[in-house]
């Protein structure tokens, strides 16, 4: 991130009426203009924390990010450029019930609009753009994904500074402070199963979103590094399983376990194996790469992938 950028997050927030696709646009009281739910990053927040902010900020409405829907950029009046990241978020019908938006200072109203329609009420070219973008995913039926989160573990007390075992070893000072701030991010995603490592290091970098989900954190040897080192590790049997049940996971590992792990993510949805899988496995501590599957059929392959990286 350049220093001379103001970042920003938010989403295209949709949902089905009667079997008809709705998006929710904002009416803003103070520019007069029709445009989607976004804000500024807040100082220590990663991007898709943002956005789930924001959007419920908005508009009331609490969301689990999709796909990634497009970056607008576009210069503000003091001359800094504005970069703005958009997810596809679907509002369900609790999360609408529970909503208590009013018309306030800042938003006068908020609008359900077929995607055409929205296409022509918007403001701005950037956020036709963005809508356009979205388009494209109703186009090619990957609308509705859940996302599996591979994650590796935080920073953990360097080998030489540890005398006992290596599945043992604790996080560093600054691995606790990363496992604390991946928690909102990974929550951004939806996520309500955390797989791990039985690992000391994987088992705590996830043991925050534990408590902050109130679910158990699911240990497994078989995507430990012990096993990997062995020849014992099997990605492929955790993968299936979390392919075939369509729900948001976290897997937490090692930083040799991970290419195994896109490996088997590519494979288990006939994904063509590229580059783009070296990058998404390459991850520094507490970085996690989120691979967005269609739910109607995960078979047709990786929707999208992204990378986090925590900024701690």
């Amino acid at each position: 991130m350049t220093e001379t950028a103001v970042y920003a997050a938010g989403g295209v927030v949709w949902r089905v009426v009667d079997g008809k696709l709705r998006v929710l646009l904002i009416h803003r009281t103070k520019y007069r203009d029709v445009t989607l739910p976004k804000g500024k990053v807040d100082p220590g927040e990663m991007l898709a924390e943002t956005a789930v902010r924001e959007i419920h900020e908005e508009t009331g409405i609490r969301v689990s990010l999709g796909v990634p829907v497009g970056v607008s950029r576009y210069r503000l009046p003091s001359k800094r450029t504005k970069i703005v990241h958009y997810w596809a978020a679907e509002a369900t019908d609790a999360a609408i019930r529970a909503s208590a938006f009013v018309p306030n200072k800042e938003i006068a109203a908020i609008e359900w609009v077929s995607p055409k329609k929205a296409l022509k009420r918007l403001s701005y070219p950037v956020d036709a753009e963005i809508m356009e973008h979205f388009h494209r995913l109703i186009d090619e039926g990957v609308l509705r994904t859940f996302p599996i989160v591979a994650l590796r573990h935080a920073k953990a007390v360097a080998r030489e500074e540890w005398q006992g075992k290596d599945a043992a070893r604790p996080l560093a000072t600054r691995g606790r402070r990363q496992a604390a701030s991946i928690v909102g991010p990974l929550l951004a995603f939806g996520v309500r199963r955390i797989v791990s490592s039985p690992a000391v290091r994987c088992v705590k970098t996830v043991a925050p979103l534990s408590a902050a989900i109130g679910r158990e954190i699911d240990t497994t040897k078989l995507i430990s590094q012990d096993a990997w080192e062995d020849g014992k590790s099997d990605a492929r049997a955790v993968i299936g399983e979390r392919v075939r049940s369509r729900k948001p996971a976290v897997l937490c590992t090692h930083g040799p376990v991970l290419p195994d792990i896109l490996s088997e993510l590519a494979l288990a949805t006939g994904t063509l194996r590229g580059s783009y899988l070296g990058s998404a496995s390459a991850l520094e501590p507490a970085a996690f790469s989120v691979v967005h599957l269609s739910v109607e059929n995960p078979g047709s392959g990786i929707v999208t992938i992204e990378t986090h990286e925590p900024k701690v």
